[in-house]
């Protein structure tokens, strides 16, 4: 069965939001992951906590909170307001900031992992050559650290695609706006329209199972070459 127009606009919105989140969550995460890799200071662990805490939150609570602080009389909402940018609930932009906070510890979490694998000798070795901090960041630790860089893409990016309940809480339903594949397929049961659900929750379905096949085939492979060099 082929997609209607509504259900296009769904997938050319969802694909959107989640290239746009994550790139933005490889440009915030990756100081976030680097400093929680890095540090030794007694913040770590709260700051760490906090980072992670959308894995065990339910999704409404924290669309309920972040609809607060960016509502009209949340701190948030009364900044974007005084700079005359409106609201962002309800919005794409609401979308992308609600996402960036769902789905951060999928890509701060990897990177931080690959990181922290590196160790600081590569980074000593690499001072002692008079390599800068930024030389050594994008010289030593973006190559050693690539395969966490390419999880946390993975993941980031599925987990934007799959999200529903904060999508909900801070896009609502607005066609072409905040109505992502999630929703719609949640229209299309609400209306018992069971064949557009099917046809819909079937190429997600489809583009989980990729993903997933993707990732373990890259982790295997990353295993496999480091068997055979010792690594």
């Amino acid at each position: 069965m082929s997609f209607s127009e509504a259900d296009i606009a769904a997938i050319w919105l969802t694909l959107r939001l989640a290239t746009t989140v994550t790139i933005l969550l490889l440009i915030i995460g990756t100081p976030i992951a680097w400093w929680l890799a890095r540090t030794e200071s007694r913040w770590k662990a709260p700051i760490g906590a906090i980072v992670a805490l959308p894995l065990v939150l339910p999704p409404t609570v924290l669309g309920f909170y972040l609809l607060i602080v960016m509502g009209p009389n949340g701190p948030v909402g009364q900044v974007t307001q005084a700079l005359g940018l409106g609201l962002l609930p309800f919005t794409f932009w609401g979308l992308v900031v609600a996402s960036i906070f769902y789905s951060m510890p999928f890509v701060v979490q990897p990177i931080q992992n690959a990181i922290e694998a590196i160790g600081d000798r590569p980074l000593e070795v690499a001072a002692t050559l008079r390599a800068g901090p930024l030389d050594r960041f994008f010289n030593v630790v973006l190559p050693l650290a690539k395969p966490g860089f390419i999880t946390a893409t993975i993941l980031g990016f599925a987990h934007t695609v799959g999200e529903f309940g904060i999508v909900l809480m801070i896009g609502g339903n607005i066609p072409e706006e905040t109505r992502v594949v999630s929703v719609q397929i949640y229209d299309h049961v609400e209306a018992l329209e069971y064949t557009k659900a099917h046809a819909l929750a079937g190429a997600m379905l489809a583009f989980s199972f990729v993903v997933l096949l993707t990732l373990y085939w890259f982790q295997h492979k990353k295993s496999a070459v480091g068997m055979k060099y010792g690594a």
